[in-house]
């Protein structure tokens, strides 16, 4: 089994690219956020502040993920429900980053994520993939923007997608974000030692769809 390890800030694009490489090179797509968003979801359902680690560790005996592939299309299952479009709104976004700081949490989907790459040729995005998750990945890659393009390129999807959208506030969101996974004490998102960082800063989606394909080829010929 190939494994390729993705990860990067908020906002740098590793799920859209990634779902796109992996679709053209007919790998499994895993967007291991979804799985801590769909945490933050259920957090915030049951009236649980997502960052108090003694509870939320506690509601995790009544949380049962599972994922499932349709057409190569990842769909996250939380307690028998497809909350695939549930868990892309900010609110989801800012729990998923809390509970992602309480290693119950990262202890719980650890074995998951991993027996995915045990199984399929996986292309998996997160933040501690190729430094926790899958830590002998064959490719591994530290996706990153400068933060006013992160922002600039959630600005524009939201806007999209219908959604009201203050470009101040993704900015200072992301800018928040930053600092949560850069200091927090669990799986710190820093690149792997042996990682390809790749500044996506200007480039177009296909440019980095193209380079990573090539990085991909060039490790696994």
């Amino acid at each position: 089994m190939i494994a390729v390890a993705i990860d990067g800030p908020a906002g740098a694009g590793k799920s859209s690219i990634a779902r796109r490489v992996a679709s053209e090179i007919g790998f499994i797509y895993v967007d291991t956020g979804a799985l801590y968003r769909s945490i933050g979801l259920h957090m915030l359902r049951q009236n649980i502040f997502p960052g108090d680690a003694q509870t939320v560790k506690k509601e995790l005996e009544h949380v049962d993920i599972a994922l499932e592939f349709k057409n190569g299309e990842q769909r996250v299952i939380l307690c028998g429900e497809d909350v695939s479009d549930f868990i892309r709104t900010s609110e989801v976004s800012k729990a998923s980053s809390q509970v992602s700081a309480i290693p119950a949490v990262r202890e719980f989907l650890l074995e998951l994520q991993k027996n995915l790459a045990k199984t399929h040729n996986v292309i998996m995005d997160g933040r501690d993939i190729g430094t926790v998750v899958l830590p002998n990945a064959q490719v591994k890659l530290f996706l990153t923007a400068s933060p006013e393009e992160r922002a600039k390129r959630r600005h524009k999807e939201m806007l999209e997608k219908g959604c009201k959208a203050d470009f101040s506030a993704i900015l200072q969101e992301i800018r928040e974000r930053d600092d949560r996974d850069a200091n927090r004490e669990i799986a710190p998102l820093v690149p792997a030692e042996d990682a390809v960082v790749v500044d996506t800063t200007g480039m177009t989606i296909q440019e980095v769809i193209d380079k990573i394909k090539e990085f991909i080829a060039a490790q696994t010929a």
